[in-house]
């Protein structure tokens, strides 16, 4: 399969699947080689073939659906991000949160693949924050539509490469070392895994409770939905989401249009401040 036909075919697909081919262009190439697999599995030797499959099964959209599914994560991924959590955002929640008499800050991790983003902020909390917010604990909710995904983050083991953006002496204290020549060498150790509950979810369908004092939802809505669903789910965010809580988009996603209750905290870094007013 060459790229121009893969790119015509996601074209065509896309918006089927209430997707927009502009958040798949520059990552085209890891659903392309699914979908070269999947032809090979059912023996159709080209796209058309394979669109015919698909008129005649049904069913196989919502195989195509998981095939994309975009994977990349890695810990401390947006530095910038991290480190606005860390000083001001999450003590300011906490002492909000203690204000009210509160002694739990809740966190939501949507769309958590396998794991490093709601182990980085975990780390984040238990390695800095909670000693700077005594009593008050971060309880995080992290989901991912894809099973397998979220066994990889239960396991929570890694790669090296994951976790070059963590500061060195976070890696030595939380991770153990098993076998530097295995693929995922580095482990976290039991300490730094709890107070996570791990759901599969697909957000399109569902999604968990709140209220969140803070929820991290990048890239997935409002990079690969298209504009009708992305507006949607963000009103089903919301509607979790605690006023004065925290939105946290990717650094390249924009809101969609609309009269959202948000402000922008730091529009760069993409984060929003829900209005007190929205309670």
């Amino acid at each position: 399969m060459n790229d121009d036909a893969c790119v015509d075919f996601l074209q065509w697909c896309l918006p089927k699947l209430g997707k927009r081919w502009a958040g798949f262009r520059k990552v085209r190439g890891q659903v392309c080689k699914r979908i070269a697999r999947r032809m090979q599995d059912l023996d159709r030797r080209s796209l058309d073939a394979y669109r015919d499959y698909l008129r005649a099964h049904p069913e196989e959209w919502d195989r195509l659906d998981a095939m994309c599914r975009i994977t990349i994560s890695r810990f401390y991924r947006d530095r910038g991000v991290f480190d606005a959590l860390r000083d001001p955002l999450l003590p300011d929640l906490a002492r909000r949160r203690a204000d009210r008499g509160a002694s739990t800050l809740r966190a939501w991790s949507a769309g958590c693949a396998s794991g490093e983003e709601p182990y980085t902020l975990r780390l984040l909390w238990d390695l800095d924050v909670a000693e700077r917010t005594p009593g008050v604990a971060l309880h995080i909710t992290a989901t991912d539509a894809q099973p397998h995904m979220l066994d990889r983050a239960r396991r929570g083991c890694y790669p090296r490469g994951t976790l070059k953006e963590l500061p060195a002496a976070w890696v030595a204290q939380a991770f153990d070392v098993r076998d530097d020549n295995a693929e995922e060498p580095y482990c976290l150790r039991p300490a730094y895994r709890h107070g996570i509950d791990w759901h599969q979810h697909d957000i399109r369908e569902a999604m968990p409770g709140g209220p969140f004092d803070l929820i991290l939802c990048r890239n997935l809505i409002f990079t690969y939905f298209d504009a009708d669903l992305q507006r949607v789910c963000l009103g089903q965010l919301l509607s979790r989401l605690a006023p004065h809580g925290l939105l946290i988009l990717g650094k390249h996603e924009t809101l969609p249009e609309g009269d959202w209750p948000l402000d922008a905290w730091d529009e760069h870094q993409r984060i929003y401040r829900r209005h007190a007013a929205a309670a």
